[in-house]
């Protein structure tokens, strides 16, 4: 529902420029009409590309936009809440820390009259206009179906696979584990060399995961990395070790970088979301709300599983839908 305080915000942002600024010396009426989007990380690839889809639409609409970083912290991400509903706000795009520590924000906005459409990760409880997810379990299935089949085409469906995991706590995490696993057992490869979950979510931790379970695993011929950037440091890691040609590596999510190497071949897939569309359709539930109409509870946002064998194919969907046109 539109306040009298978000329909002064809509006026003066046609007028006034210092209304689409996101400076914090903007007086709170001329904030009104501005989206929020709360986020874990930016510096994640993935967070960035959703929260450029987000702002677009924001952009479209007439609104201001702020993205502000949770840097993985919960009691950060509360206290951005805290200031976001403090200037009155329009609407928030959340994107949780983990689906444990979404319910205060929900509980906080409501109380505030804010609506709040949920970007990926998914909450535990509370009261949301929508939910934009991916189907997390179908797409790891898909990867896991891939670097299966990759595995038996080397004869190596008796070597163990790993896991580097993203927050278990995360209702996504849990259905990415389950999607992989499952397409594991069906494939017959029983080989598990461990599951680790990631806090920092940067490449150097992935490395350090990676070295880890090459060590204590010598016969793994497999890995599975949940999110973007860290895949790069298992790919670094399996280097260092000298092992290149003999791990197998599928990952989730997507950057540009990925690209070249699922030309070469050095990562067997990867099940890619589609960030910026997801963002975009975030910022257009919460619009399609404000002005009154029917929003669906959970929109689905389809996964993409990009191989060494279709990456010339899918180029150009996953240039803007996944990579934000951050490509050359």
């Amino acid at each position: 529902m539109i306040t009298r305080r978000s329909m002064l915000g809509l006026a003066l942002a046609g007028v006034s420029a210092l209304t689409l600024a996101l400076g914090a010396g903007a007086p709170a009426q001329a904030q009104s009409g501005q989206i929020v989007y709360l986020t874990p990380g930016l510096d994640l690839p993935f967070w960035r590309y959703l929260s450029r889809g987000v702002e677009k639409v924001a952009t479209e609409e007439g609104y201001g936009f702020q993205a502000l970083d949770s840097h993985n912290d919960a009691q950060t991400q509360l206290q951005n809440a805290q200031d976001a509903i403090a200037r009155g706000v329009a609407g928030i795009v959340l994107s949780p820390t983990d689906s444990s520590t979404a319910p205060s924000v929900l509980q906080l906005a409501q109380k505030a009259g804010i609506p709040v459409v949920i970007a990926d990760i998914g909450t535990n409880s509370g009261e949301y206009v929508s939910f934009i997810i991916s189907d997390n379990y179908e797409g790891a299935h898909g990867t896991g179906e891939a670097l299966a089949a990759a595995l038996k085409d080397k004869g190596w469906e008796d070597g163990s696979v790993g896991i580097v995991a993203i927050s278990q706590a995360r209702l996504n995490g849990q259905a990415r584990t389950k999607g992989f696993k499952d397409a594991m057992a069906e494939a017959g490869i029983a080989g598990e060399a461990g599951l680790q979950q990631m806090q920092s979510y940067t490449a150097d931790e992935t490395f350090r995961f990676t070295q880890d379970m090459l060590t204590a695993n010598p016969e793994m011929r497999g890995l599975f990395v949940q999110t973007d950037q860290p895949a790069v440091g298992a790919l670094r890691a399996i280097r260092a070790a000298r092992r290149q040609g003999e791990v197998l590596v599928a990952a989730f999510d997507g950057i540009p970088e990925f690209v070249p190497l699922l030309q070469s071949g050095e990562l067997v897939a990867s099940g890619m979301q589609q960030p910026h569309l997801m963002g975009e359709t975030s910022g257009r539930a919460l619009f399609d709300h404000l002005a009154g109409k029917e929003v669906e509870k959970e929109i689905l946002v389809p996964i993409v599983v990009v191989t060494a064998e279709n990456i010339e194919e899918m180029l150009p969907t996953i240039r803007e839908s996944v990579f934000a046109n951050e490509m050359d």
